[in-house]
């Protein structure tokens, strides 16, 4: 589980802030602080992985937070959460390191598919590189990316669809259903399905339905060019 830090002064933001994060799978509240100081001092105490972090605070600025948090040793990742769109936050943002950058208002959706891109980082960045290619990943770009960005569909982040991807070639002619994706990679069944019918419309993967006893026949997916056993 990635253990999350929420830091909202508005009470009812950061509640639902907690119960947004609670429905995504992979993903525990253990504290809610409602300005910079008390974020200063959970983070010491609890070490979160996560802070998902609002800029502006009673205290001090958000980044501000960051600043003090590196200077302290910590090493946990921020996306910010914020009403705040001026180009120089965003910009400051970047130079401090955040993950990621949200802007309120926003749906379950958003933050989800923010986390579970996330996440998926975080595992990428877990295994140990064994090539260029590798290091490429950890710095969340590729070969091809370096000239010309790949456009993904609106919700789905490319290195959620490596780990898919990687998933999906393992699996070979034997092929994955969406929940056995999701359990690998650690995201939800819906989402993995959404990644894996992307691969089927890229013409990358193909749909064989198996039929059981019961109930609707499950969908199971494998890489085009792979042979099927016979």
């Amino acid at each position: 589980m990635i253990s999350v830090l929420i830091v909202d002064d508005d009470f009812m933001v950061a509640r639902v802030h907690r119960a947004f994060v609670e429905r995504t799978d992979g993903f525990e509240v253990i504290g809610v602080a409602h300005s910079g100081a008390d974020a200063l001092s959970m983070a010491k105490d609890l070490a979160p992985d996560l802070l998902l972090l609002d800029l502006y605070l009673p205290d001090r600025f958000g980044l501000d937070v960051v600043a003090e948090l590196r200077h302290a040793g910590s090493h946990s990742d921020v996306i910010v959460i914020s009403a705040a769109k001026e180009v120089d936050a965003v910009k400051a943002a970047v130079r401090h390191g955040v993950a990621d950058y949200l802007l309120k208002p926003f749906a379950f959706d958003d933050l989800r598919e923010r986390l579970e891109g996330y996440a998926a980082q975080r595992a990428l960045h877990e295994a140990s590189p064994e090539d260029q290619a590798g290091v490429d990943r950890l710095f969340a770009r590729s070969p091809a990316s370096r000239t010309s960005p790949v456009a993904m569909p609106k919700g789905l982040s490319p290195e959620t669809a490596q780990l898919v991807e990687r998933t999906l070639r393992a699996a070979g002619s034997v092929g994955v259903s969406a929940t056995e994706t999701a359990e690998q990679i650690g995201v939800s069944r819906v989402s993995a399905r959404r990644y894996l019918e992307y691969f089927t419309t890229k013409g990358e993967a193909e749909v064989a339905l198996r039929y059981g006893n019961t109930g609707r026949p499950e969908r199971r997916y494998r890489p085009t060019s792979v042979t099927p056993r016979t």
